[in-house]
């Protein structure tokens, strides 16, 4: 009876496929081995590989994890979300005509050294159309307080470092701090703007790689420069460029200037020569800004929006979760897997951008973020079916995994390409919250591939080498197995007759 049974066992179909999978990849590695271009040692370094590629994703994904939680404090929130002011302006001339680009430039750059002073780190300062400036703020609460900050007439003055009695601000600007601000009242100007006639970037010397800020004083400011630079030459001291109260630079007087040419030095960049020349002229607008609409969000409706926006996020990704598993099983966890690497790599770096002032979600981002969900996982599918695909086409497990994932990659990295350029196109070609949307669905596409190349293609090709082998039917390639034996055994294919053969079985699965 024991033999009986024994025979039984080794006539089953599932035997024959596991013979033919284990059949078909021993033929194949043979194969490679006796043409010099693969051995059995070899398959060692690529498990290694594959393995450290996991490892170091799941050190990535811890550290992700640390870096976004929690995401109330580490992912900032947009207008829409939390509330604030929103500001459009209108420039125009002095005459009354429409601005040119550098004016509006400059004017954009002044505006938004006045939304700074507000402590608003995400506000943003937005340039729309020819002559309109979009300003929004969050996290304030009186429309009327912005309006009046921003369309302020900012005031440039020129301070003596001892004709400053607010010792706090005075340590902080000795010690090389930035941006002090000083108290009202304790501190005395000896130049204003006013004496300004006119600010130009140069080179600090001849043959220098630095750039020096040259300005042109009027004959009270030469004056009152000649007074104050004779009395600090000896002593090297600083003078104070403030602006609005607030401490911008301190240069160090290095000569005696008596014909009002001041040149401002400090081994600058082109950039941080262009930052201070903005500065100084941020005593007076190009252009004169008037206000076409200003509307207040209430915190309330944002976080309503966000909770039903978060909502939508799991939904959507519940239902993908469900239909994986049902119409591909075991093979379904490996996609599941997937979108939760992509979940966290995907807000890691959202939480990274946020913390230097470069995103702010809002609800077009979140909607971008329910849409690369589904590209995600779209990435994923691809691999799944082509995996499967090779194996109705008389491949090994082992080798549907390898060739499957490897066809996928290139036909994900297609279509995702041109997803990225719509998206890029989004995020460069236009402002607000169409650019948000952009920038999110960008991320989720350099994201996917990322997760793809890093996660779903070294985890399949692993397990393709013996646990999916062990359990076909679990893993929901049973059946694709069966087409394989039969696709490869209707093309003469050696291997496939021998293990029909040897079991005693026909193409339908039953005894011969």
């Amino acid at each position: 009876m024991a033999n009986e049974k024994d025979k039984h066992e080794g006539t089953s179909p599932n035997n024959a496929l596991r013979a033919w999978s284990e059949a078909s990849g021993k033929s194949s590695q043979t194969k490679k081995t006796s043409s010099g271009k693969k051995s059995k040692k070899s398959t060692k370094p690529e498990v290694r590989r594959y393995a450290f590629t996991l490892i170091a994703l799941a050190i990535l994904c811890v550290i992700c994890v640390i870096g976004f939680t929690p995401l109330g404090e580490k992912i900032t929130q947009g207008l829409d979300l939390k509330g604030g002011v929103s500001v459009i302006m209108t420039a125009t001339r002095t005459d009354g005509g429409i601005p040119s680009d550098e004016e509006m430039d400059s004017a954009v750059a002044i505006v938004t050294n006045r939304v700074n002073s507000l402590g608003a780190s995400e506000a943003t300062v937005q340039r729309q159309g020819t002559n309109q400036i979009l300003v929004q703020i969050p996290g304030a609460t009186d429309p009327q307080q912005a309006i009046d900050t921003i369309g302020a007439t900012g005031v440039l003055e020129f301070v003596d470092l001892n004709d400053i009695s607010d010792q706090d601000a005075l340590l902080k600007i000795k010690n090389g701090i930035e941006n002090v601000k000083l108290r009202s009242g304790l501190y005395e100007a000896f130049m204003t703007g006013d004496d300004l006639r006119s600010v130009s970037i140069g080179m600090e010397s001849q043959g220098s790689a630095y750039y020096a800020v040259n300005l042109r004083l009027s004959d009270a400011g030469t004056k009152a420069f000649a007074e104050v630079t004779k009395r600090l030459y000896p002593t090297h001291s600083p003078i104070a460029i403030v602006l609005d109260g607030v401490v911008n630079s301190a240069p160090h007087v290095q000569a005696q200037i008596l014909n009002g040419e001041v040149a401002i030095t400090g081994k600058y960049t082109l950039e941080d020569a262009q930052s201070l020349k903005t500065i100084l002229e941020s005593g007076s607008l190009p252009v004169s800004l008037e206000f076409s609409d200003s509307s207040f969000v209430g915190p309330t409706l944002g976080q309503d929006s966000l909770r039903q926006g978060l909502m939508a996020v799991i939904v959507g990704f519940a239902i993908i979760l469900i239909y994986l598993l049902f119409f591909y099983q075991g093979l379904g966890l490996i996609t599941a897997g997937a979108l939760t690497v992509f979940g966290i790599i995907y807000l890691g770096v959202l939480a990274m951008l946020s913390s230097q002032g470069l995103f702010a979600l809002s609800l077009p981002g979140i909607a971008g973020v329910v849409l690369t969900i589904g590209m995600a996982a779209d990435s994923s599918i691809l691999v799944l079916e082509r995996f499967r695909e090779e194996l109705r086409e008389g491949r090994s497990i082992r080798a549907a995994a390898v060739s499957g994932s490897k066809h996928a990659i290139s036909t994900a990295i297609d279509a995702g390409i041109v997803s990225l350029i719509s998206a890029l196109g989004l995020f460069f070609l236009t402002t607000g919250s169409v650019k948000g949307f952009g920038l999110t669905l960008a991320l989720g596409v350099l994201c996917s591939f990322f997760v793809l190349l890093t996660f779903t293609t070294p985890l399949i090709r692993l397990l393709g080498r013996k646990v999916i082998p062990d359990n076909p039917g679990f893993w929901g390639v049973k059946n694709d197995l069966q087409e394989g034996l039969e696709y490869a055994a209707s093309h003469g294919s050696t291997s496939a007759k021998e293990t029909l053969a040897a079991q005693g079985l026909s193409l339908e699965g039953g005894e011969a």
